[in-house]
């Protein structure tokens, strides 16, 4: 198995790291296309996190939580390049994993809107904190 980048480390990553990074995030996005089209919702978020992973004991909360944040900005950014699906199921699904083979544990969050106009959004969280953008009119309907 490859090594995985992590992204806790606070200087940049190199042009080597941020393209094994797009590589991982695409080919992640592709297992979460597949996962969505083909389980039921809860089967989608438990695929993402089955994955053998090494501990994050060593890292901190503080750089697990910049990790994270970290991470989210970095999948947002590369599926927003693509010419791809990228709406906030596939997203979170995507971080969730990539995420899972860091051996950070992190809660899956559905939340809806009813008005003006019904509305649903997912995202991702670590310790009740977002590491994907979400809005407070969203109220938490499930978390995985």
């Amino acid at each position: 198995m490859r090594a995985v980048v992590t992204l806790a480390a606070r200087e940049r990553l190199n042009r080597l790291e941020r393209v094994q990074i797009a590589s991982e995030i695409v080919a992640t996005y592709c297992l979460a296309r597949w996962w969505v089209l083909r389980l039921s919702f809860t089967e989608a978020v438990s695929a993402a996190r089955d994955v053998q992973s090494p501990r994050s004991a060593f890292l901190s909360d503080a750089e697990v939580h910049s990790a994270g944040m970290r991470l989210g900005a970095a999948v947002q950014r590369t599926l927003r390049m693509l010419p791809v699906d990228s709406r906030c199921l596939v997203t979170a699904l995507v971080l969730t994993r990539m995420l899972a083979r860091r051996g950070i544990a992190t809660t899956f969050v559905l939340g809806v809107r009813a008005q003006p106009r019904f509305a649903a959004h997912a995202w991702v969280e670590r310790g009740r904190v977002a590491l994907l953008p979400t809005a407070p009119e969203f109220q938490r309907l499930m978390e995985i």
